[in-house]
């Protein structure tokens, strides 16, 4: 039994059975130790980047960690965008990173790095293996910092300690997550704040406060008080469509943010911080709330949320309020012709099936998938939440792993899907039920919409060559049928319905690329 052995049965013991991997030297024993149990799927990603997100996606579907296997710190690097991501989002997860035998690392071979000081702006809790004997305690506590805080630990696994004898041990299981409970007395402050601003009051519900018995117990507080339920501008995993309570998402546009949140006295938070712009913008303000709101943080993603917001329900005299049915959205044009992005959004959202997992990296092109299926389909709903773009493919593939009783619909924007395409070919292989439907507008247009919002509203030939994504234009057909996912293109309205509606028929992996004019 070798550090290695007692990593994986350490991992398993605590129900970590889902690797997202792409090892390298370093992490061979690993590799081979993981061979020896099959109990562990694993799951290979061509690109780092794919990796981390694809861990992402499974946690926040499975409600439970993913173990992540890096190579080094280079390794880690490239999936560091995607970590800031699920950092942002509070995810659970786990990152192995192998590092060169502790006494080859003096030698300074080209692989070796800090990878402390690179995984640590991205990671809750950073800890280093220091014997073969230290693996099962050592990983143990990650799991235990994945999931109390939540979010992303990460091990580092040094070659020499995976592939040393380890004393027999009992196998250590990671303490509980213990969510605090919220103060009486704060949930009682929140509830005369909001009992007195009625229609002026609002919740800002982020993390598991936007799904299950808190987003039902929202909903009974805004039918009885007014109050105004909003989501994220980036949602983490939300419950919707049917009869559940809908969130008014703030827009990402400050100027059309603010104007959402103009008219609020009071804004409590729940599992989610104040709304900020993503940037500062001249002559642009940085929080979202009016000056004259009064901000009141309620709970945050460690505390119970569930028994935080029946409590505050409560409170108000909602336990027993109906809530009020969110109305069916119907806008939006399909007209017969060439495709737009407003058709798109608005087939995607009347045809979604009962119960799918929608993966929303639409940016500009998908901004009206939203508010179109609002009263639709009951779905989860995912998105990019730290900004960082190009996670919408791996994750799609990692809530597919996590769920695959459930159709997936991955919505993307093209500029951005390039940044990790390669997860199409871990989508084929695992034989995943995803339909990746591509806004082909050949742009970064979201970068276009912040030229403009800095003020510079005149392109010529440089700032156009950044900005747009022809000569040559992307296959993205081509680029799937590539890596094993059968494609088609739609350049109208009636191809992209005929498509779309036939794909979600059909189980496997799919994409459509929607051209948009």
């Amino acid at each position: 039994m070798n550090g290695a052995d007692r990593l994986c049965d350490t991992l398993l013991a605590n129900d970590i059975d889902v690797c997202f991997a792409n090892p390298g030297t370093s992490e061979m024993h690993f590799v081979a130790a993981l061979d020896r149990r099959p109990q562990m799927r694993c799951v290979l990603g061509l690109f780092e980047g794919v990796v981390t997100a694809a861990a992402d996606g499974y946690a926040r579907m499975a409600e439970k960690p993913a173990a992540t296997l890096l190579h080094t710190g280079p390794g880690l690097a490239n999936g560091l965008a995607n970590l800031h991501n699920a950092r942002r989002a509070r995810t659970p997860m786990v990152n192995i990173v192998g590092d060169h035998a502790a006494w080859h690392l003096p030698f300074d071979a080209p692989l070796t790095t800090d990878i402390e000081a690179l995984a640590r702006p991205m990671s809750h809790v950073v800890r280093r293996v220091r014997s073969p004997d230290d693996v099962a305690p050592a990983a143990a506590e990650a799991i235990a910092a994945a999931r109390a805080t939540p979010g992303v630990a990460t091990l580092i696994l040094p070659a020499d300690s995976a592939w040393g004898d380890a004393a027999e041990a009992p196998i250590p299981i990671a303490a509980a997550p213990r969510p605090r409970l919220v103060e009486e007395s704060t949930i009682a402050a929140a509830a005369d704040r909001l009992a007195a601003a009625g229609r002026r009051g609002g919740l800002l519900l982020g993390g598991a406060a936007a799904r299950g018995a808190a987003l039902d117990a929202a909903g009974r507080i805004a039918a009885e008080c007014g109050t105004r339920l909003f989501g994220e501008v980036f949602i983490t995993r939300g419950e919707r469509g049917g009869s559940r309570p809908a969130l008014e998402r703030i827009p990402y546009p400050v100027d059309l943010a603010c104007a959402t949140l103009a008219e609020i006295d009071v804004l409590v938070l729940v599992s989610t911080p104040e709304p900020v712009a993503f940037f500062g913008y001249p002559g642009k303000p940085s929080r979202l709330a009016p000056p004259h709101a009064e901000i009141v943080p309620l709970a945050d993603a460690a505390d119970a949320i569930d028994d935080t917001m029946l409590r505050l329900a409560d409170r108000l005299g909602a336990s027993n309020t109906a809530p009020a049915a969110p109305s069916r959205r119907t806008e939006g044009s399909m007209a017969a012709g060439p495709l737009t992005d407003a058709a798109i959004s608005l087939i995607a959202a009347a045809h979604l099936p009962d119960e799918a997992i929608v993966v929303d990296e639409g940016l500009t092109s998908g901004r009206g998938f939203h508010a179109l299926s609002e009263g639709g389909a009951r779905h989860d709903y995912l998105m990019l939440t730290g900004g960082a773009i190009g996670i919408g493919i791996p994750l799609a593939v990692g809530a597919a792993i996590a769920r695959p009783d459930r159709k997936v619909v991955a919505l993307q924007a093209d500029g951005s899907g390039m940044y990790t395409v390669q997860g199409l070919w871990t989508a084929a292989r695992e034989n995943l039920d995803i339909l990746f439907v591509i806004y082909a507008n050949s742009a970064y247009a979201i970068l276009r919409l912040e030229m403009q919002n800095v003020g510079v509203t005149h392109f010529d030939r440089n700032a156009e060559r950044m900005l747009r994504l022809d000569g040559p234009p992307l296959d993205w057909v081509a680029m799937a049928r590539g890596m094993g996912v059968e494609a088609a293109r739609a350049e109208t309205t009636e191809r992209f319905a005929d498509l779309y509606t036939a794909a979600l028929r059909r189980p496997g992996p799919f994409l459509i690329e929607a051209i948009i004019p």
